[in-house]
């Protein structure tokens, strides 16, 4: 325990009836950028308040660098915490915003005046430094709540929803800002979002949280290309399940029948037998959608389903499909590589195919 630097130690936390926080335990290492992911309502702005002091935990220990913080006063431990109404004092100019907590921690004038320009460099803002909130745009108004948390350089900074005010294009541009501050401080960052594309594109490891428990901890990769359950499939980006009972097991590899499609092909990373239930998770951009059938010297080793195609939904890089294949519904993503134009198009109601390799699917918790 001593050597990790954050540690959740089941750590439980009801209101009234509900649950909000269940038994969880997990531990982030220093400099890291640590998202807890997960829908409105499962716990994780809760583990937040918790860490920042502001709810205590009805069971369990929150530690920080192997010290017990759990019954700590917010203003005792070094976290802080980032808004995303961002909280700036309206009448003061934005040098004075930054510098407030180093003066009410009586730091020296001279040391004052360091932290606060060479942050307000590191963030852009050293010509917008005498002017006041409401003279920013919501973006600078986010990089000063930022730089005014980090400027008397706490052990972790906490960011709820920080970008949830901003536009589409501000937001994204803000992502590469965060991303940038947190290799330049090197301070550990627990960011909450409900936003996959943000926790995917910020994090080196991602807490998938449901229903106050953590589903799955790991990387962006692997959860997005392996996810422990069925939710954390269906929550991170966008999937096809096949629900089916194990028929055969052929090496490394099963056959999966469901009700109403043909048997599918599929790697057996979860080394089930016959007679086991599963759901099998492919995503769109796995699955090929073609006028004519792959390749005969392919056909043995892939899956090919003959389809109808339902809908069509241009987005520029690239066309979503939805198509029907003996009762289900199947979403294929097809990326434009080459020049569309140049194509034979597909369109509403062509009759098609569908295909994807075995490996490119992945086993999941079924169905209860």
């Amino acid at each position: 325990m001593a050597n990790e630097f954050l540690v959740f130690d089941h750590v439980t936390k009801r209101f009234g009836a509900l649950t909000a926080v269940n038994d969880v335990s997990f531990s982030i290492n220093k400099g890291e950028f640590f998202s807890l992911l997960g829908p409105s309502g499962c716990g994780k702005t809760t583990l937040l308040r918790m860490l920042g002091g502001f709810e205590r935990p009805d069971s369990g220990r929150i530690y920080l660098e192997g010290k017990d913080i759990t019954d700590l006063a917010p203003n005792q431990r070094r976290v802080h915490t980032v808004f995303q109404n961002y909280a700036l004092f309206p009448t003061m100019t934005i040098w004075d915003n930054i510098a407030f907590s180093l003066k009410l921690a009586k730091k020296p004038k001279a040391e004052i005046e360091e932290a606060v320009d060479n942050i307000l460099e590191m963030i852009r803002m050293s010509d917008h430094a005498w002017k006041y909130p409401n003279q920013l745009s919501g973006g600078q108004k986010q990089r000063v709540a930022i730089a005014r948390a980090l400027v008397d350089r706490p052990q972790v900074l906490l960011l709820d929803e920080p970008l949830a005010a901003l536009d589409l294009k501000l937001r994204q541009h803000m992502l590469l800002e965060l991303d940038t501050i947190h290799d330049q401080v090197g301070i550990t960052f627990l960011y909450v979002t409900h936003d996959q594309g943000e926790a995917m594109s910020l994090s080196d490891r991602i807490a998938v949280i449901n229903k106050g428990k953590v589903e799955q901890l790991a990387g962006p990769a692997q959860i997005y290309e392996a996810p422990a359950t069925r939710f954390v499939a269906s929550f991170i980006g966008d999937t096809n399940f096949f629900h089916g009972e194990i028929v055969s097991v052929d090496g490394d590899y099963c056959y999966i029948q469901g009700e109403g499609f043909p048997q599918i092909k599929a790697y057996n990373d979860k080394k089930l037998s016959v007679g086991q239930e599963i759901d099998l998770s492919v995503r769109p951009e796995k699955i090929r959608v073609t006028l004519t059938p792959p390749p005969p010297e392919k056909g043995a080793s892939i899956n090919v389903f003959p389809s109808k195609v339902k809908d069509i939904v241009y987005q520029g890089v690239y066309t979503k499909f939805w198509v029907t294949s003996s009762g289900l519904q199947i979403q294929s993503l097809k990326p434009h590589s080459r020049f569309l134009l140049d194509q034979e198009p597909i369109t509403w109601n062509d009759e098609v195919f569908v295909w994807w390799h075995p490996d490119d699917g992945y086993m999941v918790t079924a169905v209860d």
